[in-house]
């Protein structure tokens, strides 16, 4: 079986990409009509057609789009051994899982700062909340997660990141209107949290006399963080908050902390992965880099 050759591959993977001959000619410095005979010898040699042609675009033709992934994968494949033969580091993948919040204000900021750390090492992220997550660590979706989340289930590793403290914040116009001092007062209030089970609001109970019953005259359940906090600047309600999340409202003091000296529970990020992970000494060195990273 005679089997194609890289540089056609590459001249059908280009025009895959532009839909057009001529400027996937231009890509792999080709004349037009040179790079039409690339297609129609690859054509010929797999004896199908690849591309469905108008006088300006091209369109895969269900072989071509059978035919692209592996003609892909065979590039992929030929551009590591050329770098293996080189002796430098081979490239790979890290997939880290993240929620929202953390993922926008502090690892996109950080990708830039990580690729130069290891040029080789190419970070992504995979967006969603803790059970999602989670589940995208158990089908090997994602590598490894930053969770403060408490984890049962045994079979993970996991490198300590950061500490994260929480702050009890409401806006100014709100409480000059609605003082909230003591636990009677939450009465006059909307407590602003994530789910049913008020996640947000544990860090501030746990840390508050047993005989102490906060009953909120509404409860307002929004699902991320971002969104109880856009709430809360709003004066809709009162919440609870991670401290490097809303840093700068309580400079502005667009947000202010109705009790101050109250001590709320302290949770920490992890960066975390299955027990043999491949990349195991990777997703440690990830971590000591990410340590030294302030959150944001």
């Amino acid at each position: 079986m005679q089997l194609p050759d890289v540089e056609s591959l590459r001249c059908f993977a280009a025009a895959a990409h532009h839909k057009n001959f001529r400027k996937a000619a231009r890509e792999v410095a080709l004349s037009p009509a040179a790079f039409s005979d690339r297609i129609k010898r690859l054509e010929d040699l797999l004896g199908v057609r690849l591309f469905q042609r108008t006088t300006r675009t091209c369109h895969l033709t269900p072989d071509g789009e059978r035919a692209l992934v592996h003609a892909r994968a065979a590039l992929e494949a030929a551009r590591r051994c050329a770098v293996a033969a080189s002796s430098e580091p081979l490239p790979f993948d890290i997939v880290v899982g993240t929620r929202f919040e953390l993922g926008l204000s502090w690892l996109v900021p950080a990708l830039e700062k990580l690729t130069e750390m290891q040029p080789e090492r190419r970070v992504h992220l995979y967006f969603g909340d803790t059970d999602a997550l989670v589940g995208a660590l158990e089908r090997n979706l994602c590598d490894c997660l930053v969770t403060s989340a408490r984890l049962s289930h045994g079979g993970t590793e996991t490198a300590a990141l950061h500490e994260e403290r929480y702050v009890f914040v409401a806006a100014p116009a709100l409480l000059a209107e609605k003082p909230i001092k003591t636990h009677k007062d939450a009465a006059e209030h909307t407590l602003l949290d994530l789910h049913p089970d008020l996640p947000l609001f544990r860090y501030f109970l746990d840390g508050r006399p047993p005989r102490e019953a906060w009953r909120f005259a509404h409860v307002q359940r929004l699902g991320t963080i971002a969104a109880a906090a856009a709430q809360a600047r709003r004066g809709a309600g009162v919440a609870v908050l991670p401290r490097y999340f809303v840093e700068k409202d309580l400079a502005k003091k667009t947000l202010v902390e109705p009790f101050p000296k109250a001590k709320l529970s302290v949770d920490y990020f992890r960066l975390l992965w299955r027990t043999g992970h491949p990349r195991s000494d990777d997703l440690v060195k990830l971590g000591a880099e990410l340590r030294a990273m302030p959150l944001r």
